[in-house]
């Protein structure tokens, strides 16, 4: 089983989705940005890490928003979805296609990749219908 992080980061009641490259697998799917865990790394440090080489920000972790294990055809991946802010740095495209900043109520309207179906879920269920944010998402 692969370590998989990634960073679910607010911006009022927007959150940052990010769309991989057409030629990775589950191309032009919508994901959250992270990456994989690499040896001698905490889940926290990969989270830095992998920001900052794909969007060139620096980002504050903080608790556990949800994980979840799912089983691809190629990998099965245990992902670890962090809540997180940018502090530093604009956001720059170097490993994905595009970036949208949405609010729950807008789910719908991306293609995710199959391990954020329940993570989406919880995400609309908690903070959906355009009223929930008291600006404390933690």
């Amino acid at each position: 089983m692969t370590e998989v992080v990634a960073a679910l980061i607010w911006d009022g009641d927007r959150f940052l989705i990010c769309q991989r490259l057409k030629h990775k697998a589950r191309g032009l799917l919508w994901e959250y940005v992270g990456g994989k865990v690499e040896a001698g790394e905490t889940k926290q440090e990969a989270l830095i890490r992998e920001c900052k080489e794909e969007l060139d920000v620096t980002i504050s972790v903080g608790d556990v928003f949800m994980d979840v294990v799912h089983e691809y055809p190629d990998i099965t991946v245990h992902l670890t979805l962090f809540h997180a802010q940018i502090v530093s740095g604009e956001i720059r495209l170097l490993e994905h296609n595009a970036v949208a900043w949405i609010t729950p109520d807008e789910i719908p309207h991306y293609a995710f990749c199959p391990a954020d179906k329940e993570i989406n879920e919880r995400i609309a269920a908690e903070y959906g219908n355009t009223s929930f944010y008291t600006g404390d998402n933690g």
